[in-house]
């Protein structure tokens, strides 16, 4: 298929409406749901909405909600429809918004931030299979860093749209956060693609096969790798300026906005990166870049460094997901398949995700506070990343060359 014609099922002139719905959809369920969170910690306990662990608490739920979607999104999907499951999840990102305005109890509020979890989850492994059949094949990697581009304004607007907000008093925030969903989710709710995935005769769906090469293992451990490593970032790099380097709340607010600066950046230039490298050179580049960034974050004190850092260190968490679905669509040629590899990418990044939540909360209290050390361990992480696929190569010479869900007597 010429690059430029775009496929059966959905007009040239219209790709950017699919497009659009899946941006809206990432931004209102991960980078709202989740990341406007985070700039709300304080005033939640300085409202006395809650208490101090009661708020880390209630953040986990988002994300023991996101491991639990991505496990149930393609089954409900089975039973419904794609289109069907995102239009539900994001009127239910929506609908916790508006409940959260309202402490009832923690187990309320809990229960709400659960939900939208869940729906952040299961968006994510349903909306680039919903939308990239649709798109020119040269243009996947772009198109995919377009629509998760939502997670990077959401991280920036967690910096500029809540402190607005804040001053208008908390239950508005929550009732603004609500109503800015529900806008969102109006205009992606007709520019979901309501033809099926095209199909060619030559690529017969089948049920995916048990015995997949190791390039595909490779790409699930060192997702579930990027997991673990962006963690520290995205919860200490705050408390890290305004305390660890006694810079203060208005300088951490600044760095945080270049962090969300950088997650602007992250999804479309990755997803770039993918369509002109190709994903697997690309992975080990960002890699490389995002070890060294989180390792010099742990000796830096300088405005400028750090600001520079929060960048490079910014892009990494939206803009990875665009590289490792390219990863997923270069190694697995069948779009069913991609569907089911795709799923397994994301649970195995939520899981560990999940995990280091509570891990390194756990470790940093038990270290007294030593944001340092949490960044040598993200470190640490990325480069066992790298390392995975030098192991892989020596222990399986033909594995970068081997069909990925080809049978194992093959080669």
């Amino acid at each position: 298929m010429p690059s430029s014609t775009a496929p059966p099922g959905i007009t040239r002139n219209a790709l950017w409406l699919p497009i659009l719905a899946g941006l809206c959809a990432s931004l209102v369920s991960i980078g709202l749901a989740r990341f406007a969170y985070t700039p709300l910690i304080p005033s939640l306990i300085e409202a006395h909405w809650f208490s101090a662990s009661d708020v880390v608490f209630l953040g986990a739920a988002n994300l023991v909600g996101y491991l639990i979607g991505a496990l149930i999104g393609h089954p409900l999907a089975r039973r419904t429809s794609n289109k069907t499951v995102l239009r539900l999840m994001m009127l239910a990102v929506t609908l916790a918004f508006f409940a959260c305005a309202f402490p009832l109890s923690v187990s309320w509020f809990f229960g709400w931030r659960l939900l939208s979890g869940i729906a952040g989850g299961a968006i994510m492994v349903l909306v680039a299979a919903t939308v990239l059949p649709h798109v020119p094949a040269s243009r996947k990697g772009l198109a995919s860093g377009a629509i998760f581009l939502g997670l990077g304004l959401g991280i920036a607007g967690s910096g500029t749209i809540v402190p607005p907000l804040l001053s208008l008093g908390l239950q508005q925030t929550w009732l603004g956060l609500g109503l800015l969903a529900l806008v969102l989710t109006a205009v992606s709710w007709f520019g979901w693609p309501s033809s099926a995935p095209p199909a060619t005769a030559s690529t017969p769906v089948k049920a995916p096969s048990t015995s997949m090469n190791p390039s595909v293992y490779l790409l699930f451990a060192q997702y579930a790798l990027m997991a673990a490593g962006l963690v520290p970032a995205m919860v200490f790099l705050v408390d890290y300026v305004a305390r660890g380097l006694g810079a203060g709340q208005h300088v951490g607010a600044l760095i945080w906005v270049m962090y969300g600066l950088g997650a602007i950046v992250g999804p479309v230039s990755y997803g770039f990166l993918a369509d002109q490298l190709g994903a697997k050179p690309g992975i080990r580049l960002v890699l490389a870049v995002q070890a060294i960034a989180i390792g010099l974050l742990s000796i830096s004190s300088s405005f400028a460094a750090l600001a520079l850092l929060a960048v490079i260190i910014g892009s990494f968490p939206p803009g990875i997901v665009p590289l490792a679905l390219a990863r997923v669509h270069e190694l697995i040629p069948e779009h069913h398949q991609q569907q089911v590899a795709w799923s397994r990418a994301t649970v195995s990044f939520a899981t560990v995700q999940a995990l280091s939540g509570f891990a390194y909360s756990a470790l940093f209290n038990a270290s007294g506070g030593h944001h340092g050390l949490m960044f040598v361990i993200a470190a640490g992480a990325f480069v066992c990343a790298l390392l995975l696929e030098l192991a892989v190569r020596l222990i399986t010479p033909s594995y970068a060359g081997a069909s990925p869900f080809a049978k194992t007597s093959a080669h």
